[in-house]
């Protein structure tokens, strides 16, 4: 035998054994991963137990593989390479976990489990607030130039206007009786609620509860204590415009609103500062108006201004 055929015979037994195992790898099957199905557990749990495991139709799983796909925090698989582990330091949230196995040929299959982490129930309370001939119900009046503050008008007017050709403007203020939630309470929703004036008989053009090209109006806590008597238009506290809310202009000459406040009585509650909802349009100009019912008035008893809150 001559060295050139040596030399052909090691390459061919080089291509048949490396045909051979290519052949061997494309003819493997790939193994199935199982993660188990998923679960939901509740705080203060924060532990899981999670059982997986493996086929392979023509081998054997030999590896295990545990990982954390996503979830709102890193947590700790105790034993990564085993079927079933422990899965540690969960919180609230939702979380994907994979399970990858890996077979003798050096195939891999993978599998997910989603483990929902859910907070201890906890009672919502709803509170509606609803007072008749309400303290806390004071309209703001500005007569050229002149105070004329009410305490029992019975309409709450956000007002522009005239009266015997001289300038008026009104707003509102209401403070509702808060002192039974919690400072330590999370306010789950808030929502004031103002029934229109129809039809007006004090303020306006005396037909139309809204009024004016643009009539849209802002809900503010004010920002100071006040006692009425005492409180005037012109020593009235000031409106805290960070958390404000715009209710929009309206073309109808009535509309009830339902106003979320829930970012105003949140901060009302957590930093003992019920100081009531400052109530005033945003463009002051002659010849605007949004008329609401009172606490006061004598004749729609049943709309008066309603704060419905929910808390934990």
């Amino acid at each position: 035998m001559n060295f050139k055929h040596i030399i052909l015979t090691i390459s061919t037994a080089i291509v048949f054994f490396s045909c051979q195992k290519e052949n061997d790898y494309l003819n493997n099957s790939v193994p199935v991963a199982n993660a188990g199905a998923s679960q939901t557990i509740t705080l203060p749990t924060n532990t899981v137990t999670v059982n997986g495991s493996g086929a392979d139709a023509d081998g054997e799983v030999v590896a295990y593989l545990w990982s954390q796909v996503n979830g709102p925090k890193e947590t700790v698989i105790v034993n990564p390479g085993s079927p079933s582990t422990v899965i540690k330091d969960l919180v609230a949230g939702t979380y994907t976990f994979q399970l990858m196995v890996t077979d003798d040929g050096g195939a891999t299959g993978v599998d997910t489990l989603k483990v929902n982490v859910l907070n201890p129930e906890t009672t919502i309370t709803t509170l509606t607030l609803a007072p008749r001939n309400s303290p806390g119900d004071i309209k703001l009046v500005n007569y050229d130039g002149a105070d004329e503050t009410s305490p029992v008008s019975p309409d709450i007017a956000l007002v522009a206007w005239t009266k015997n050709g001289r300038p008026y403007s009104a707003r509102g203020i209401l403070k509702f009786d808060l002192s039974s939630i919690p400072a330590t309470a999370t306010i789950v929703s808030a929502k004031l609620q103002l029934f229109s004036y129809p039809p007006p008989v004090l303020n306006g053009n005396l037909v139309d509860a809204n009024y004016g090209a643009n009539n849209s109006f802002a809900v503010q806590q004010a920002s100071a204590s006040w006692t009425y008597p005492g409180l005037t238009w012109f020593n009235q506290p000031a409106g805290n415009t960070a958390n404000q809310v715009i209710v929009p202009s309206t073309t109808s000459s009535s509309l009830d609103v339902n106003v979320d406040v829930k970012n105003i009585v949140a901060s009302m509650v957590s930093n003992n500062a019920n100081y009531g909802f400052l109530l005033k349009l945003v463009n002051e100009t002659i010849l605007t108006s949004r008329l609401f019912v009172s606490s006061h008035s004598p004749i729609n008893q049943t709309k008066v201004p309603k704060l419905v809150i929910e808390y934990q």
